[in-house]
């Protein structure tokens, strides 16, 4: 009889002390992290020079950020007037959840399918080029009949003790969604004002914590490995450790944390709907030996019913469709039932799509 392998458990209370890194950790030669990376070059929009009206700053954000959308789909917002003390008390109550021993943060264990629940490094689901990680990721919607969506979610899996945090992360989640900036990249596009602000009224997005803890051996593996975002736009808040890092002009750039800013980037959804005019990035994380990190990510995405589809201003002879229509659902079932999320997600979507068309269209006609 074959040998059976034992799956490899992901408890950082243990594996941040062990100096040998189990193998499904360790990533290809080709794949490791570097040293003494460039800095990406993303600029910091002032939200609140942007949204004073002044002329001036408009027309300089909105060239700014269509530069960087069409080069590498990053840039961050400063001057963005979420209090302090919102970002601080998301990174304490963030310790609460992680600190915990691994039986208790496993009451909200992800099922197979899922999109929300903890993670241990994804251990259950995958077995090589495992990330250095574990997360937590909650449902949130901007409905009115969702106004405590993620505060339900904290006291119906982790009990009525988790109120209090549910609570405060609904309302991290209500000013961060405030923050999605898609007037601003309707204005860069050349699409007006309101047409993505209309498009995404009602929208939905995924709340995600990620916590690396110390490793060994950080030379070996990666806190996330290379990946583009299947999301529309996502809202980063990283502590001041730094490890995010981005793939420009053929070689790894590393995204340096600016005290009080969000870091904004495009993802294939958001590619998909301005016809592949700005760009979904493909980044990854690092970790290190000295100190654990932390990230909040908000992943935004239209409301279900949504179709994705660019609209006609950006579709010509010479930029023709390049994506047929779909709802992020169906794209967000792919990703977690048929293929990982990886650089090339997108366009397998998208032959997926085409071939399950082909299918469709054989068996009418029989």
């Amino acid at each position: 009889m074959p040998q059976q392998t034992t799956p490899v458990v992901f408890d950082t209370k243990v594996i941040q002390y062990q100096s040998n890194i189990p193998s499904p950790f360790i990533w290809p030669d080709d794949e490791k992290p570097g040293s003494d990376l460039p800095d990406l070059q993303a600029p910091a929009i002032d939200l609140n020079g942007f949204h004073s009206g002044d002329p001036s700053i408009v027309a300089e954000s909105v060239r700014a950020v269509d530069e960087a959308c069409k080069k590498h789909g990053f840039f961050l917002i400063v001057n963005h007037r979420v209090d302090p003390e919102l970002a601080a008390k998301a990174h304490d109550y963030f310790d609460v959840f992680f600190g915990m021993k691994l039986s208790e943060k496993q009451r909200a264990q992800r099922k197979v399918g899922d999109s929300w629940g903890y993670t241990s490094s994804f251990t259950g689901r995958f077995n090589s080029k495992l990330p250095w990680k574990e997360t937590l990721s909650v449902r949130y919607s901007s409905e009115s009949q969702c106004s405590t969506i993620v505060e339900d979610y904290f006291v119906n899996v982790l009990g009525e003790d988790f109120r209090e945090m549910g609570k405060f992360y609904q309302e991290y989640s209500e000013v961060v969604n405030k923050l999605s900036n898609v007037v601003l990249l309707g204005l860069s596009l050349g699409v007006g004002r309101e047409y993505f602000k209309e498009f995404y009224k009602g929208n939905e997005a995924i709340l995600r914590w990620n916590y690396y803890p110390i490793c060994q051996k950080p030379d070996l593996t990666l806190g996330t490995g290379p990946h583009r975002d299947p999301t529309s736009v996502t809202i980063l808040h990283q502590d001041q450790i730094g490890g995010l890092e981005v793939f420009v002009d053929e070689k790894w750039h590393t995204v340096t944390p600016v005290p009080g800013s969000f870091v904004i980037n495009i993802g294939d959804t958001f590619m998909a709907l301005c016809n592949g005019i700005y760009k979904s990035c493909k980044h990854r994380a690092v970790v290190n030996n000295k100190t654990s990190r932390k990230s909040l990510a908000f992943f935004i995405v239209p409301h279900k019913d949504r179709v994705v589809s660019a609209p006609a201003s950006l579709i010509s002879a010479d930029s023709p469709r390049l994506y047929p229509d779909f709802t992020w659902p169906t794209l967000l079932e792919f990703t977690q039932k048929k293929r990982r999320a990886d650089l090339s997600t997108i366009d397998a979507f998208v032959d997926w799509i085409k071939q399950e068309g082909g299918e469709k269209n054989k068996d009418q006609g029989n």
